[in-house]
């Protein structure tokens, strides 16, 4: 007992280790199917817990991973024989009303934010699953059901601060260590060193109501997928900006094939019945519309997740309208879906808008161009399903990959060939110029991270 006191000297904050009978509960991420066993997890509860752990992981040569809402979709949040630095105990909030700012310490979660600006009359463009971490949502870009009118999460970031590979706490904006500033909008989760503070500039408060969407469609079949896929590609282009969704088109268990879509528009259920009206001319739809506060929408939404599950999901790019013969072989992904699946979808994540207005090169996140993000995922309960449903998601990845041009990182699927341009495109290169200085000897290293 002695010599692990000697060993873990120097770490501050919470430390779990194996010996602890907490340990099996701290380990686990929000994606059950990524089973790790980390060496110590150190729960950090002011800044310089973070520098202690990072001083304290380089003199023992342990490797280190960075988590806050612990929901990397590969569990790269997590390790085997690592140092987790958990920052999610780190999520103070403090907002600057006249500026319209929101100061937010990085371990804050979705609704921790949601609630505390919410309660202020203020929107906060954040992502959809309330325990994500705000930090690792914008350092991956950041969609969200704001995207289209207020652009990704990393367009709002106006600061931030990190500790880097020596333990210093150094600040990154547009004016000081921007070359920082620009890499950690898009690429920055994981890489660099452990983000601990982040300053946003939130929307002047309104009180135009938010129109909570939910629409699908009854009798679902592979023809009705297929026609409402088409509408999609056709009808987005156009596309009023206070209106962002994600439709997806399943089969579950149980009940067979569906569609369901779900998002917000920035004004009255009224007018977004009208831009809607193109998906009504499909045979079984049916739509909710629901006009409320910001809050009350996010809670809604945040209702509809579970606290944890088991699933593989990744998602790509969409750069161009498909052929009707491409969009059926786009439905016939999800026609067999793997043995003890409850849950297997393709999924359209809107973009366009706010996101079109920044060019790929003035942050690190490069596919501002695309139509959409095409999703792909499986969800399963018993483990003795873990690798067919992992198997079949990887075997659609590859004929998506086909018909896309790049993968999302906050999407992340492993053994990706040639990952670092698949995740920032034309801007790879640069990144590892900037890792190069903010990391020299790759403290911050994991499977996907820069090199």
């Amino acid at each position: 007992m002695e010599q692990d006191s000697l060993f873990l000297n120097g770490l501050t904050g919470e430390v779990v280790t194996i010996k602890n009978p907490n340990y099996d509960v701290a380990r686990q991420e929000w994606n059950r199917a990524n089973q790790k066993f980390p060496l110590v997890i150190v729960y950090c509860e002011k800044k310089q817990d973070v520098v202690n752990a990072i001083i304290w992981a380089r003199r023992h040569c342990i490797d280190i991973r960075i988590r806050s809402g612990g929901h990397h979709y590969e569990g790269y949040s997590s390790g085997d024989f690592v140092l987790v630095i958990d920052i999610s105990r780190l999520n103070a909030l403090r907002l600057e009303e006249k500026q319209h700012v929101i100061k937010i310490e990085a371990g804050a979660k979705n609704t921790e934010v949601y609630d505390f600006i919410g309660s202020n009359g203020y929107v906060f463009p954040g992502g959809t699953c309330p325990t994500v971490g705000v930090s690792g949502f914008t350092l991956g870009g950041g969609w969200g059901f704001f995207s289209r009118l207020y652009g990704l999460g990393c367009d709002s970031l106006l600061e931030l601060e990190l500790v880097d590979y020596e333990g210093r706490i150094i600040k990154a904006n547009k004016n000081c260590n921007p070359d920082l500033f620009w890499a950690c909008r898009g690429a920055g989760g994981g890489n660099f060193g452990v983000v601990v503070s982040m300053t946003f500039q939130l929307p002047k408060p309104t009180k135009t109501p938010i129109t909570l969407i939910r629409f699908f469609y009854v009798n679902t079949t592979k023809a009705k997928q297929l026609e409402v896929m088409n509408i999609w590609q056709n009808w987005l282009p156009e596309l009023d900006k206070r209106m962002t969704l994600v439709a997806s088109f399943y089969n579950t268990e149980g009940e067979g094939l569906g569609i369901f879509a779900t998002g917000f528009f920035y004004g009255s259920s009224k007018l977004a019945k009208k831009i809607l009206q193109p998906f009504s001319k499909i045979e079984g739809f049916r739509m909710n519309l629901e006009e409320s506060s910001f809050l009350e929408a996010v809670k809604k939404v945040e209702a509809t997740y579970p606290p944890f599950e088991k699933f593989k999901s990744t998602g790509r790019f969409v750069q161009r309208s498909y052929t009707l013969d491409e969009l059926e072989n786009i439905v016939k992904l999800v026609e067999s879906p793997p043995d003890g699946s409850i849950y297997a979808a393709i999924s359209f994540y809107a973009l366009g808008g706010a996101i079109n207005n920044i060019s790929k090169e003035e942050t690190a996140f490069y596919f501002r161009d695309a139509k959409y993000i095409m999703g792909i995922q499986s969800v399963w309960v018993e483990d003795k399903y873990a690798k067919n449903n992992q198997e079949w998601v990887r075997e659609r990845f590859e004929i998506i990959k086909n018909v896309t041009k790049g993968s999302y990182v906050n999407f992340p699927i492993s053994n990706l060939k040639n990952f670092e341009k698949e995740y920032f495109g034309g801007n790879a290169q640069r990144l590892n110029q900037v890792n190069q200085k903010y990391d020299p000897f790759n403290v911050f290293r994991f499977p996907q991270g820069l090199k």
